[in-house]
Formats: structure tokens, sequence, C-alpha cells
């Protein structure tokens, strides 16, 4: 490790909601940065305008503050190192293009868009699929390096539209150590000369990272896997800026799988499989489309992360629930694995399975009493914690305990038809009728009392639980499954509970 102050940054553009592939790397970026006393920075990397979004920078500040892993400094948080929007740093970056080129490291390149397309479509023809701007093309080219100085002067000095592209050399490895992938060598003969600074006046991503990354002095650059692939191109830029030694250390991500198949998971197949991808619900103001959240649909926010975290990394131990401390102690970017991570859907409910369970009825109380409330259900806190704790055994979600336990706040509407078919007759009508007289005689309505008395009168009759419980269950509740009826019944009362049982009888079939 180096003895750098640690800094990271987590640099999304706001071209729409915020991927949870790129809320695992804030996330990895947030834990690698607290291990180690450091700063975790938010930069939002607006150079391409054309893709803006309104309202996807509010959404990665509202997403990253939902998972509990909110940067210390950065868009919306302030800091000395601002401003953090690359917009507002457009003319910090001319200079450095400018640099580039006065050394040898960049040329002016004043093809249009039709030139490119010309070429490549030359280039297809004669069976070249990818064409490059590189060494080998950029001679033919209209470019400050293939045409005379006066001819560049002059075209600059009228206003012609160029962009300025990176001259990178012929036949040289680049290699860096990538701290989850480790050594990486490309050679130059497979780049191209990217353009670095566009006719519009604003850097392209390759420039303004770079040049943001040292003014802020980013130590580790943790990103995407699909950013390997411009890694070599950056240390080029560390060095033609004479930065080398500032140089961040690099880690590259793998991706995010969709479930079903190969690729990287999207939207869509969050879409097509019924899951969001996405951890808050957006909604596009310019063209009404809207996608699912993980918080809308219930889940925890620390079940959330926890599911994320093991997306691509493992702690080496048999350990699966991690709070975020936990998660700050255990996290090594060493064991962040190389392949791409495949997102199970059934997973991330179990994780939220076990955050459920693990809560306090009192802290689930609030949250019962909510899903209540837009039900148009009524109950009291207190209340609600009783059937938490009832329910909550069985349960992914919180609305889960109200969909199952509905019971427990009205009278059944329904009753379960399978159970209803084969368990309700004649002989459990009559042991319906019998418990109903015999709980209206008993004096304390406690769950120990109700069960002492039930299980006498299966002795008395010389029966089994099978032909007695199935229709006490369905009358008090109209299900054919759940927590133990004595539990029930004791919460929901001895008028209540007398009451459903004189309800059935009446309405059930005879």
């Amino acid at each position: 490790m180096s003895q750098r102050l640690v800094r990271v940054r987590f640099a999304p553009s706001p071209t729409g909601p915020l991927h949870m592939g790129g809320v695992r790397t804030a996330l990895y970026n947030y834990l690698f940065a607290k291990q180690h006393g450091g700063t975790f920075v938010l930069r939002v990397e607006d150079t391409d305008q054309t893709r803006f979004v309104k309202g996807a920078e509010e959404y990665i500040i509202n997403a990253l503050k939902w998972c509990g892993i909110a940067p210390d400094e950065g868009q919306g948080f302030g800091g000395d190192f601002g401003p953090y929007r690359q917009s507002e740093r457009k003319p910090l970056y001319r200079q450095f293009a400018d640099q580039l080129v006065e050394s040898g490291h960049a040329y002016y390149a004043f093809d249009t868009a039709e030139d490119l397309e010309r070429v490549r479509d030359l280039a297809k023809k004669a069976g070249t699929a990818n064409w490059q701007y590189n060494h080998v093309t950029r001679g033919s080219m209209k470019n400050s390096l293939s045409m005379p100085k006066a001819e560049v002067d002059k075209k600059i000095a009228n206003g012609d539209p160029y962009v300025i592209r990176i001259k990178l050399p012929r036949n040289e490895e680049v290699k860096l150590n990538d701290l989850v992938r480790g050594w990486v060598s490309v050679n130059t003969n497979n780049m191209d000369d990217k353009v670095l600074f566009k006719s519009d006046g604003m850097p392209t991503y390759h420039l303004a990272n770079i040049v943001d990354d040292y003014h802020m002095k980013i130590s580790h650059v943790i990103r995407g896997e699909e950013w390997l692939p411009s890694a070599p191109l950056h240390v080029l830029l560390y060095r033609y800026l004479g930065w080398e030694d500032a140089m961040p250390q690099f880690a590259h991500l793998p991706l995010l799988l969709k479930p079903d198949g190969n690729g990287k998971l999207s939207k869509r197949d969050g879409d097509r499989l019924g899951f969001p991808v996405f951890p808050l619900e957006w909604h596009n103001s310019e063209n009404g489309e809207v996608f699912s959240g993980y918080r809308e649909n219930g889940y925890f926010p620390e079940a959330f992360v926890n599911m994320l975290a093991f997306l691509g990394w493992n702690p080496g131990t048999e350990q699966e629930l991690f709070a975020l401390d936990e998660l700050i102690e255990a996290f090594r970017l060493e064991r962040v694995n190389k392949a791409g991570a495949r997102y199970d859907h059934d997973k991330t409910r179990w994780f939220n399975q076990q955050y459920l369970r693990a809560k306090s009825n009192e802290d689930l109380a609030p949250l019962l009493k909510a899903a209540a409330q837009e039900e148009g259900l009524k109950a009291d806190e207190p209340y609600c914690a009783q059937v938490a704790g009832l329910m909550k055994e069985r349960a992914f979600f919180v609305k889960d305990m109200l969909s199952e336990g509905r019971y427990l706040f009205e009278k059944p509407k329904d009753f379960d038809e399978k159970t209803l078919r084969k368990k309700w007759n004649a002989e459990a009508r009559g042991h319906v009728s019998n418990l109903k007289t015999i709980f209206e005689n008993l004096d304390s309505f406690t769950a120990s009392a109700l069960e002492a008395a039930f299980k006498e009168y299966l002795q008395q009759q010389e029966v089994g639980f099978g032909k007695v419980g199935p229709g006490f269950r369905l009358a008090v509740t109209g299900k054919g499954m759940g927590p133990s009826m004595f539990e029930i019944c004791a919460l929901l009362g001895k008028e209540e509970t007398l009451n459903r049982l004189e309800t059935a009888l009446a309405e059930l079939p005879q």
C-alpha cells in the first residue's frame, strides 16, 4: 500500500439513474476509503452535455445517501477541491490540451464527421471492419501532422472546428499493475489516437478525468471493467503531462452479469425478469419512463448493500451477513474477482429476509403500521410490534407481513379454497362449535391458556390435531397455514376471536 493519503472518487455521468453496478463501484470506493482512514469523493462527470438527463445528479446523491455510503466530499457535499461538477471546471482543461500539443504528444484534427464516416465506409469495403485513427492512418487525414503549419494556423485563425487528439507512439508496450487484475500490458499498435478535447470546447472523459484526479489528489482509481481498455491511454497521459509520480493506482472491477445467460446486467433485464436494477425508483421527466427501485420494492438499504458487496468480492470465510462497519473491516481489493459476477435475485431476497428477521419487533412496528395505513387499515405501533413478532419469520419484506397476516387487521373476506374443500366438513364444523363454547368459558385468554384448553379438548375427543386445527384456523383467519393459532387468538382478543368463530359457523358451507 502506498503511503499517500487515500483519496478515492466515484465519478458517474448524469445521463440517467444510477445502475446497481454503479452503486457497487461507489460502495467499493467507500469501503476502501473508510478502511484506510481516507476520503470518498463524489465527482459528476458531465462533459457529454448531449446525454445530460434532468434530475439524474440529484438521483445519484439521494441513492448514495439511502445506501448509507454518502461521500465525505464532492458535489452536494462540499470540500476544498471543487468545483466537483466537470462542466464547472471547463477553464481548467484547455491549458493541458494545449500543453500536450506543444510538447508533441497531441495534435489538432480538422476532420469532419462526414470525413470520418467516409473513411470508415471505404475501409469496411476494403475488408477492414474496425478502422482506427492512429499512427498508420493519421498521415492521410486532415490534421496538424499532415498539413503545413501555415494552413493549420489559418484554419485555427478562421475558427474552423477541430478536435485535439493524443499522438500515440508506434509499437510501445504500456504496462500498469492493476490491484484486481495484476499486470496489464497493451501495445500502442492496438490503440487509437483518442480525442482529448472536443470541438465544443469540452474535454473528453480521457483528459478530464486525468486532470481532475491529479488536481483532486486521487490516490486510487477504483472503477468498472469497461474502463480497462482505456487505462493504458491514461497511463500515457500521466506520463506526457509530467505527473507520473502522482499517478493513482488502478483497480478495475468485474462486470455485473445478467442472471440468465451471458452479458452485462441491464435495466431491460430487470424489466424482463421482474426485479429492480436501480436503488431508487426513477421517473424520467423528459419521456415519462419509470423504472422500479429496491427501496420502493421494500428492501432495506443495509440488505441491498450487503448483497452488492458480494457481487464480485468475498471475505474468504463462510460469513455472509455483514453490517457496514464489518464490511469496512473485511473488504480487500485483492479479494475482488476478475471474472464477472452473476446477479441472483433469489439470493437478494434472502439477504432482505435475514435483515428483516434480525430487526426487533419494535423497529418493524412503524414500518408495518405505515404499510397498513396505506391499505386503509388502522393499528397502533404496540399492536404492530406483536404482529411483527408473529409474522416476520415467514416474511421477506414488511409488506409480506401485512399480506400474509391481513387477518390480524381485519376479518377475513374470503377463505382458502383448498382448505375449505379438503378440511371443512360437518365434523370440522362440530369441533369449531365446541371450541367456541370452551373459549367462551376461559377466564384467561392467553396463548398458553388457549393451547392448554385446545389440547385438553383433543384428548377428550380422542382426535388428532389434523381433525380440528385446519378448520379452527380457517374459521379465524381464512388461511390454510400460518403462525401459532393460540398466539393469533390471544393477539386478536377474546371478543374478536369468538365473533369470527360465530361468523364462520354461520357463513361457511354446511
